[in-house]
């Protein structure tokens, strides 16, 4: 085994941007991006587990608001780096672009290959202690408030703390996330443990195990069939058309490619893409390759098995793909990402591996299993027949789209430059009227939705395109849907959900996020879709403090803000509490709601297509008992307002 040591890790630059511009390394300062902070240090575990050197991975959630991470991979190198005189380990921890992941001689297939993870992590933290067990012994660094270094060397090397057997090496590290930089700084275990459970099933035998210091919760993981195990957890809840997933595995030149489907009775199809073990959500070209070799293989099948005669047309894709549920994982070892949150990938040579391992492997598979090979090809058929069928009925509605009458409904802006306009969804005719009052009508269009729009889970187009609130959005957007959709032609910059603050408010901006998911997908992934924030309450008080006589007002968004506005302590002269939009007059609905320098919008985003799948499939379909096990889980985060 080549040594692994300072020379293999390669320094391109220097850390106080992540510290100003956080978002460009983590995605956000919110949540996601503190949970973030936790993959990139398991990812360095997992490119280790994945060079053959890591079986343990232990996440641990401390109970003064820490977490630590450690692996029994070989250790990060504690010699002086030949170019930086300085422990390579410091190196790792605190120079942006330093890592032995540039190369092929340390890893030859790592999710990490930007070489900011480590000390994106250091960066963003008050605190951090790193562990690192070598050859016999344990040595020990630590940095304070972004990253600098408060452990003394010793003649230039790292202190040693303690021995071990030389058999025991591995990496601890043990962070705290700067609370002057994230929203939140508390870790949620649920959050944890789902990606852990992923984690495992993405990396076969690999042991992961969590810990909750604050409620005493212990749990395992490690997946003997990985990804084929990862499909049946993902249809546990769906009425599947055979029994066992199909699993298919093997390598294209140096690209190591797994794949795992399952078919459902449902309309659509969820493809859940990784590379290197990082979730491509937006897929990429390994999702291109899977999508052409599956057409094309059961397309091939369907005219041998006589399904298809010489004069009939081939299969759509998407008539093959109806109802499937997939994981395509690759091994690369030089992925091209598009930025550090990696959502999609971009390597050619991915898609020709995915398409050569598909094509060579389901066959000897099919030929293995002809009766799941024809339930998929019944399935095709079934779509495909059900397609062609209702295609005249469908053509004939999308052409009525043209005549649908808006303008009884849709109060349109004067504007006609799609990136200066944009159109607020309320419901109701009295919540309508009060925003067409207050808008500003160059920029801004209503339209006011009368009553709940089809649930459209489990739903055919079809039968979607003739609710008539439903084809007046359609029309509004000037966008179309389904195969016809084009987002160039869209009318405007932003989509807003505004409802009110109770239940069926919430309802219908469920069942219109549904609909965007599963027939408009394009308007969330490119960021056209927002959620109004009208505030909770109005408050009129007089300011604590000297000097601040007379009397003030303030908008409070949510029971949060009030909280903390009592704790300031202020006199409250009056509270009042909106409970829907037509409470307030228009010049309040302005300033707070629609005015762009004042309001605040929450931009709708997909951070993790498979949870979205799981999570609206669970909530909008008829199967009650999973539904009814979520609500039940989940109740005791939810607030009442009675």
């Amino acid at each position: 085994m080549e040594q692994y040591n300072g020379s293999h890790i390669v320094v391109l630059e220097g850390l106080e941007a992540v510290r100003k511009r956080p978002g460009m390394y983590i995605g956000s300062t919110g949540p996601r991006g503190l949970h973030h902070l936790i993959w990139e240090i398991i990812d360095n575990g997992i490119d280790e587990h994945l060079a053959g050197f890591c079986s343990r991975i232990d996440v641990t959630l401390l109970k003064d608001g820490g977490i630590e991470i450690a692996d029994n991979g070989r250790g990060v190198p504690v010699d002086i780096h030949p170019t930086k005189h300085i422990p390579t380990a410091r190196v790792v921890y605190t120079i942006l672009h330093a890592g032995g992941k540039f190369g092929n001689s340390v890893y030859k297939v790592s999710g990490g290959l930007h070489g900011v993870g480590a000390s994106v992590v250091n960066a963003l933290s008050k605190r951090m202690i790193v562990e690192i067990k070598k050859d016999g012994k344990i040595y020990r660094d630590e940095y304070i408030n972004g990253g600098h270094p408060v452990t003394e060397l010793v003649d230039g090397y790292l202190p040693v703390v303690g021995k071990c057997n030389k058999s025991d090496t591995g990496t601890k590290v043990t962070f705290y996330p700067d609370d002057t930089i994230f929203e939140t700084v508390e870790f949620k275990a649920d959050i944890i443990m789902k990606k852990l459970k992923e984690i495992a099933f993405l990396n076969k035998n690999l042991l992961i195990t969590f810990t909750d210091q604050i409620t005493g919760i212990t749990k395992s993981y490690q997946e003997e069939h990985g990804i084929k195990s990862f499909v049946s957890y993902i249809t546990r809840d769906m009425n599947v058309l055979h029994e066992e997933p199909v699993y298919l595995e093997g390598k294209s030149g140096e690209i190591e490619v797994e794949i795992a489907f399952q078919y459902t009775d449902s309309f659509s199809e969820q493809i859940n893409s990784y590379c290197n073990c990082i979730n491509v959500v937006d897929g990429g070209t390994l999702v291109t390759g899977f999508k052409t070799a599956l057409t094309r293989v059961l397309n091939q099948y369907a005219r041998e098995l006589g399904y298809l005669k010489e004069k009939d047309d081939n299969l759509d894709g998407r008539d093959i793909r109806n109802g499937i549920v997939a994981v395509i994982s690759i091994k690369h070892p030089d992925p091209q990402f598009e930025g550090q949150t990696k959502t999609k990938l971009g390597n050619t040579d991915a898609k020709s591996a995915v398409d050569e391992v598909f094509s060579s492997e389901a066959q000897r598979w099919f030929d293995k299993n002809v009766e799941v090979l024809k339930s998929i090809l019944e399935n095709s058929i079934k779509s495909y027949n059900a397609r062609k069928a209702s295609d005249k009925a469908r053509t004939a509605v999308l052409k009525q789209l043209n005549d649908v009458d808006t303008r009884s409904k849709l109060a349109s802006c004067s504007s006609k430059k799609p990136e200066e306009c944009e159109i607020y969804i309320v419901e109701g005719d009295s919540a309508g009227g009060t925003v067409k009052t207050a808008r500003n009508r160059k920029t801004q269009a209503v339209l006011p939705l009368r009553g709940k729009i089809l649930n459209v889970e489990k739903a055919t187009l079809e039968k979607i395109l003739v609710n008539n609130e439903i084809k007046t959005m359609i029309a509004a957007f000037g966008c179309g849907i389904g195969e016809d959709f084009d987002i160039s032609k869209l009318r405007y910059d932003k989509i807003i959900i505004l409802t009110d603050a109770d239940v069926d408010g919430s309802h219908i901006s469920t069942l219109l996020l549904t609909f965007f998911y599963r027939f408009m997908p394009e308007l969330i992934l490119e960021g056209k879709v927002y959620k109004g924030m009208p505030p909770l309450y109005r408050v009129e008080y007089e300011a604590a403090g000297k000097g601040k006589k007379g009397k003030q007002s303030k908008y409070l968004y949510n029971d949060f803000e009030l909280e903390k506005f009592r704790k300031e302590g202020h006199k409250i002269l009056n509270l009042q509490r909106y409970k829907g939009l037509g409470e307030m007059d228009a010049q309040q609905l302005w300033e707070t709601t629609l005015n762009p320098e004042t309001r605040v919008l929450a931009q709708i985003t997909i951070s993790d297509t498979l949870e979205a799948d799981e999570i609206t499939t669970m909530l909008m379909s008829s199967n009650v008992p999973p539904r009814r096990s979520f609500i039940m889980q989940e109740a005791k985060y939810a607030k009442l307002d009675i």
